[in-house]
C-alpha cells in the first residue's frame, strides 16, 4: 500500500505557507514511526491526562488549545479541577501556554466567562493563556489539543487531538450516565447529558507536527481581536493580550510505532489580518476526506455530532454512487440540539437535507443511528471519527458540516498503520491495501460498545456486510421492544434507528426561496463564507 494513495502529498494541502510542509528533509507531508491510541470517552482521557501532567517537571512544556475550558471541571475527583492541575504544573516550573477561543457573549450560551476565568487562573500561577478571537465573523477556534514535551525525556512526549474539550459534560464513560458537572442541553438528555466522544493520543514524530500547529497560532502577530471594544475590555479585566516567547522547539520525538500520522486542519480565509501561516486559509481536512473517499469500496463508518450540509455530504454521495457495494454507517445525536432555540431549526434543516441526499443515492446502503444508555436516555454523540475500509482513520475536532470544512479552525489526525490486521477479511476494500490494525480496532471498539458486545468478542464484525447487518438488527430489536410497550427484558444494544425530528416551521423553511438565497445549511449567511471552498 502506498501512503500517497490515501494521504495528502506535498502541495495537495493547498497551503504552501505552513511550516508543516517544510518540516522534513525528505519533503514528506506526514510523519512515520508513530504510535497512536484511541481514547474512547472523556473519563479515560481525563484520567490519563491528569497522570501525565502531574509527572511533568520544571522545564517541561505544556501547550493546549480549546474551544471551551471550565476551570472547575474535575479530571478525576476532588482536587483535580483543570485550573488547579494546570496552575500547579506552572508553579512547579512547567512552561504552560494556552490558547482559548474568546467566544461570543455568554448571553448566546457560549463560554466567554469560563474561558476568561481559566486563563486568569493560569496566568496567576506563572503560565500564560490567551483568549483568541482571530476568526472570521461568526466563526470559532474549535481545535482541541494538548501537547506535553519533556525536557531530556522525548520518549515521554505525547500529543492529544480529538473532540474532547476541557470542560463540563465531557467526563463520561462507557456506561453513559453523564458528567456530574453538567451544562444545560435539550430536555431529552436529562440533567446530566450522556456524552460519547473520542480523543487520539499520539507518540512519536507527529508530536512535533501538532506542536508546530500550536506555534503557528501563538506566533501570529495579529491582535487577538479586531474589535477595539473587546481589546479595551481585555485590558480592563487584566487579561494578557500579547504572546510571550516560547522556548525553541526541540527535535521531534524518536520513532516508536508503525503508524503514519498526517495532521490536517481547517482555517478560514480572513480579510485584512489574514493568518501568516495560512494567508488564503486551509482546507486540508476537507481535501483529506475527498482523497480518502475516492478509494472507499466496502464500508464507511462515521460518528459525527452534526452530519449537516448537502455541499459537504456530496463527496460521500459520490463515493456511494461510484461503488455499488459501498455501505455507510453513521452514528449521530438523536436530538441534534445543543444550544436550544439558537441552533435547533438550522440543525434540522442541515440534517434533513444531508440525509435525503445520502439516501437518494445510497438507498438501503445508508444506515443512520442514534444512541441511548440502558436507562433509555439519548446519548449526545460528540465524536468526530471516520474509518474507511478499515484502512484510513481520522479523529479530530472537525464535524461533517460546512463550518468545520471551511469556516472555523479545526485540527484532525489521520492514521495509516503499517501493521495488517490478521482477522479476515484481510482486504475488505479489494484494492490490495489490506485491513490495518489501528483502523479496524478503532471501528470494532466503537461498534462493540454500541452493540453491548463484550471486549474480545464480535470478530465477525470485521466483515463489512456482517457489521452493517448487525447494527440494523440490533436497532430493530430495540425499536420493536419499545413499540411493544417494553415488555420483557430489554434487548442488548444501544442503537436506535435515527428519525429526524421535525418542527412546525421546518418544512416551510426548507421550501423558502428567501432562506435558500440568504442562508447556508449551517445557518450562516452565504456572504460569511465567501471564498471558503474546498
Amino acid at each position: 500500500m502506498a501512503r500517497s494513495d490515501w494521504l495528502l502529498e506535498p502541495g495537495e494541502r493547498g497551503n504552501p505557507a505552513t511550516r508543516l510542509e517544510k518540516r522534513r528533509a525528505d519533503g514528506t507531508a506526514w510523519s512515520e514511526g508513530n504510535h497512536a491510541r484511541h481514547l474512547v470517552h472523556g473519563a479515560p482521557y481525563f484520567a490519563e491526562l491528569l497522570a501525565r501532567i502531574r509527572e511533568m517537571r520544571a522545564g517541561d512544556l505544556l501547550l493546549f488549545t480549546d474551544w471551551r475550558g471550565d476551570p472547575d471541571e474535575r479530571l478525576d475527583g476532588a482536587g483535580t479541577e483543570i485550573a488547579t492541575v494546570l496552575a500547579e504544573a506552572a508553579e512547579r516550573g512547567v512552561v504552560v501556554k494556552g490558547l482559548l477561543w474568546r467566544s461570543h457573549l455568554d448571553g448566546f450560551r457560549f463560554s466567554e466567562e469560563e474561558n476568561r476565568s481559566l486563563g486568569l487562573r493560569i496566568e496567576a500561577s506563572g503560565g500564560e493563556c490567551l483568549l483568541d478571537l482571530r476568526v472570521r465573523p461568526g466563526g470559532s477556534h474549535h481545535q482541541k489539543m494538548v501537547v506535553l514535551r519533556h525536557l531530556g525525556r522525548p520518549e515521554r512526549d505525547v500529543a492529544y487531538v480529538g473532540g474532547i474539550d476541557l470542560c463540563h459534560n465531557r467526563n463520561d464513560d462507557s456506561a453513559h450516565r453523564g458528567d456530574r458537572q453538567s451544562l444545560p442541553m435539550a430536555s431529552a438528555y436529562g440533567p446530566h447529558p450522556p456524552w460519547h466522544d473520542v480523543q487520539l493520543a499520539v507518540s512519536g514524530p507527529a508530536v512535533g507536527d501538532v506542536e508546530a500547529v500550536f506555534r503557528e497560532r501563538w506566533e501570529d502577530p495579529a491582535p487577538l481581536s479586531r474589535s477595539p471594544v473587546v481589546r479595551l475590555r481585555a485590558l480592563w479585566n487584566g487579561e494578557d493580550t500579547s504572546a510571550g516567547e516560547l522556548p525553541p522547539q526541540e527535535a521531534d520525538p524518536p520513532p516508536c510505532g508503525t503508524h503514519a500520522v498526517q495532521v490536517l486542519r481547517t482555517y478560514p480565509n480572513r480579510l485584512l489580518w489574514g493568518y501568516p501561516f495560512a494567508p488564503d486559509g486551509e482546507r486540508s481536512i476537507a481535501r483529506g476526506y475527498l482523497k480518502a473517499l475516492r478509494r472507499a469500496r466496502a464500508l464507511i463508518y462515521l460518528e459525527d455530532q452534526y452530519l449537516w450540509s448537502q455541499r459537504v455530504v456530496a463527496c460521500f454521495a459520490r463515493a456511494l454512487r461510484a461503488q455499488p457495494g459501498l455501505r455507510l454507517i453513521a452514528v449521530v445525536p438523536s436530538v441534534p440540539d445543543q444550544n436550544g432555540r439558537i441552533s435547533r431549526p438550522m440543525n434540522l434543516i442541515g440534517r434533513i437535507t444531508a440525509l435525503e441526499e445520502l439516501r437518494r443515492v445510497g438507498g438501503e446502503r445508508v444506515a443512520v443511528y442514534g444512541l441511548e444508555n440502558h436507562a433509555g436516555t439519548p446519548v449526545y454523540v460528540h465524536a468526530k471519527v471516520c474509518v474507511i475500509d478499515d484502512v484510513w482513520a481520522a479523529v479530530g475536532s472537525d464535524n461533517v458540516n460546512l463550518r468545520s470544512w471551511t469556516h472555523d479552525s479545526e485540527l484532525s489526525c489521520t492514521v495509516l498503520d503499517r501493521s495488517r490486521d490478521p482477522e479476515p477479511p484481510d482486504d475488505p476494500g479489494g484494492l490490495g491495501d489490506g485491513a490495518r490494525t489501528f483502523a479496524r480496532r478503532l471501528r470494532l471498539e466503537l461498534m462493540r460498545e454500541h452493540l453491548d458486545a463484550p471486549d474480545g468478542t464480535g470478530t465477525e464484525l470485521c466483515d463489512p456486510q456482517t457489521a452493517f447487518d448487525r447494527f440494523g438488527q440490533s436497532a430493530a430489536a430495540l425499536d420493536d421492544w419499545y413499540a411493544a410497550g417494553c415488555g420483557g427484558p430489554r434487548p442488548a444494544g444501544r442503537l436506535r434507528r435515527y428519525v429526524p425530528p421535525t418542527l412546525p416551521t421546518t418544512r416551510r423553511l426548507l421550501a423558502s426561496p428567501l432562506h435558500r438565497a440568504l442562508m447556508d445549511p449551517d445557518g450562516r449567511p452565504f456572504r460569511m463564507r465567501r471564498r471558503n471552498t474546498f
